[in-house]
């Protein structure tokens, strides 16, 4: 490497790096992709301005969707060839745009995602109210909080499972490591609608997991299957995200971690 050019890193896939110190005196780094998104809502305004006779994004948004806007039940007219293919990229920057930190707009993204193979001039509009939404909510910022979670385990009711599962190991795999760190806490949040999709009846379920206090890994998607009732989908949304943890917990062994 060349003299001088070593240091912090500051960016990073698009996203700003930068040190803080939390309440607690701990310092850590965070992650936030204002830079890339104020980027991405420059070259929509000059798309706009360019080819639709100099409309601009709107200036006041309150919520990254139109309210009660369902885009599955959008039957404006197909978007031609060429806005088509424009439609496409600009989805492809709002993932990334959640992929890099705008967790707060997973479930939207992947509503929008779904009309990729046939988008429409509505679902083109939605875009268009997203990206406004985020020239003025540009400014989010994720902290990797390296501390243990204080979790309260009283509301917890413990059960005896040893009847129904008493020789029922984890799987270890022979050529695991010896851990050479502290052991970290691996938990997750999930949640799962009921036949979201009011056409074809399907589920979407989401989840959050986290390492210690650290998020690190986020999912929203439409299931394969239609559940039947509410406790069917949410069933079907923790398999899931514990077949996640699963993956998770193996690549953390492989890498000797303490689990």
């Amino acid at each position: 490497m060349k003299e001088g050019s070593i240091g912090d890193p500051d960016l990073d896939l698009g996203a700003k790096l930068r040190k803080v110190t939390l309440p607690n005196g701990v310092q850590t780094w965070s992650t936030s992709p204002s830079k890339y998104i104020q980027e991405a809502v420059k070259n929509v305004e000059k798309y706009l301005h360019i080819n639709c006779g100099g409309v601009k994004l709107a200036k006041r948004t309150n919520a990254p969707f139109p309210r009660d806007y369902a885009p599955e039940l959008d039957i404006c007219p197909e978007l031609g060839p060429k806005r088509a293919n424009y439609y496409r990229p600009l989805m492809g920057v709002l993932q990334w745009m959640v992929e890099i930190g705008r967790v707060d707009m997973i479930t939207e993204a992947s509503m929008m995602v779904s009309q990729l193979a046939m988008p429409r001039e509505g679902h083109l509009e939605c875009l268009y109210h997203m990206f406004a939404y985020l020239s003025i909510k540009h400014n989010s910022i994720m902290v990797f909080d390296p501390t243990y979670p204080d979790i309260d385990m009283s509301p917890f009711k413990e059960c005896e499972w040893k009847t129904f599962y008493a020789s029922s190991k984890e799987t270890i795999p022979g050529n695991v490591f010896e851990p050479r760190c502290k052991e970290v806490d691996v938990r997750f949040y999930v949640d799962s609608d009921h036949a979201g999709d009011t056409v074809t009846r399907r589920s979407r379920s989401g989840f959050f997991i986290f390492m210690d206090m650290v998020l690190v890994s986020w999912h929203s998607k439409k299931k394969y299957t239609i559940e039947t009732s509410v406790f069917g989908a949410k069933f079907v949304a923790i398999k899931v995200a514990m077949e996640v943890i699963r993956g998770l917990r193996y690549q953390l062994r492989m890498m000797n971690v303490l689990l």
